[in-house]
């Protein structure tokens, strides 16, 4: 990388760990790029003129003497509408063979939305999968994270919700992909024909992990200009928050810092609520709404990671696989959209959240009759109804590789009440029992 005559060059390390250096420097800003015996690299602490950077390639072979070049400048990233369909590294440079983007330059990782220019979330994002629309209805301008074991396919849901989703726009931030999980999206986006709407960002686990930290503020930033400049519903897709928040800690180990719970960072709430608050409904249309995929250690919600992320964020979307129907569902007991009366009923059909409320009712008394079974009560005729109910409400609602639309999911529902149970036992307004009702 050439040098410019007003760059400020040193060679004098007084510090190297395996993330950092440390050198004195004069007149430097946090966040600013460098390049450090050739690595890129960028400034996480400064203290009097003592400067912290952490090299994205890490420090092994650096000397003490080695060449430091700031830059001026944080990271940025050229944003215009040549964004769309390609694919980008961690520092905004193609990965698909295609030219560099022509644009405005804009900084990454800037502040989010002021809240007065802020309005309510209000409008509908559907995506196919009935267990997102009917239970849990995402709405434009939320933040919401997938809670999910390592072993689920949550970057599958990923792209089946950015090829489904009723936006103009999908960002994909992908941090610590496999090479195959790479492929996987490349394959899917183009196979589908959708990359005329999406954008990805992508770290490889073949790359320094500390480059992770960079790409959520790499998809923020393009969808703040779909959304701002362009008026446009962007859905920004991140995988996977636990991987961000393990190069947190990496860098802050490696500098030394106590860390808190976990291991975490202390600053791990406010590196996160950074990300998520980039969410926003605007006034004139435009809309960011936010899924980020969090992996958890054995189910462990109280882990930092989804403990801080539950506290941020407007609910949470939980992956398992249910043995009765042999799929993977999304929760319905541990889901939950704090957002979604905003939009049930209002741009839904009215009897949608009567039909929530009931599905989910009937499949509780399903867990329940399977409690009794287990223990060696006898079952009722409920009970086994009940049963029955469950195992065609996971196969044909909950499971997310069902893609429908969601009258169908509330006319699948009906269908259900009417083969399993009478009208009493649904609990459901007569208003909509006279106009819905598919049994005897």
């Amino acid at each position: 990388m050439a040098t410019k005559a007003f760059q400020k060059i040193y060679t004098q390390l007084e510090a190297i760990t395996k993330a950092t250096v440390a050198l004195r420097a004069q007149g430097i800003s946090n966040d600013e790029l460098a390049v450090v015996d050739g690595r890129l690299a960028q400034v996480v602490k400064t203290k009097g003129d003592l400067v912290t950077l952490q090299v994205f390639a890490g420090t092994e072979g650096i000397p003490t003497n080695a060449e430091v070049t700031f830059l001026g400048a944080p990271p940025t990233l050229k944003v215009s509408d040549e964004l769309a369909g390609r694919f980008f590294d961690a520092y905004g440079r193609p990965l698909d063979g295609g030219p560099e983007v022509e644009g405005k330059e804009v900084q990454i990782g800037g502040p989010s939305v002021n809240p007065y220019k802020r309005r309510q979330p209000s409008q509908i994002i559907p995506t196919g999968i009935a267990g997102i629309d009917l239970n849990n209805t995402l709405v434009s301008g939320q933040k919401i994270p997938f809670f999910a074991d390592p072993d689920q396919p949550y970057n599958n849901v990923m792209a089946q919700v950015a090829l489904r989703a009723d936006v103009d726009k999908i960002i994909l931030g992908g941090m610590g992909l496999t090479n195959d999980d790479y492929l996987y999206f490349k394959h899917e986006f183009e196979a589908a024909g959708a990359l005329d709407k999406i954008i990805s960002f992508v770290n490889t686990t073949e790359q320094p992990p500390v480059e992770r930290l960079l790409i959520p503020d790499m998809a923020l930033t393009a969808a703040e200009y779909f959304a701002v400049e362009k008026n446009e519903k962007v859905l920004v897709l991140l995988t996977d928050m636990t991987l961000y928040a393990d190069a947190l800690s990496i860098v802050s180990n490696r500098m030394d810092q106590i860390p808190s719970k976990d291991s975490m960072p202390g600053s791990l709430y406010s590196d996160l609520a950074k990300i998520y608050e980039k969410a926003v409904q605007l006034p004139d249309g435009g809309s960011i709404t936010i899924i980020a995929v969090t992996t958890l250690n054995d189910g462990d919600i109280t882990h930092a990671i989804p403990d801080n992320t539950g506290y941020i964020t407007e609910g949470q979307l939980f992956l398992r696989a249910d043995p009765d129907s042999g799929k993977v569902i999304i929760d319905p007991f541990r889901s939950l959209s704090r957002l979604k009366q905003l939009v049930q009923g209002k741009q839904t059909r009215k009897d949608h959240s009567q039909v929530m409320n009931a599905s989910v009712r009937l499949y509780a008394d399903a867990q329940n009759a399977k409690t009794k079974l287990e223990n060696g009560f006898d079952l009722s005729d409920y009970d086994h109804r009940c049963l029955k109910y469950a195992t065609a409400y996971a196969t044909r609602i909950l499971a997310i590789d069902v893609n429908i639309k969601i009258d169908e999911m509330l006319d699948t529902a009906w269908e259900l009440f009417g083969t399993y149970f009478t009208k009493a036992e649904t609990g459901i307004k007569q208003e909509f029992i006279d106009q819905y009702w598919k049994g005897n």
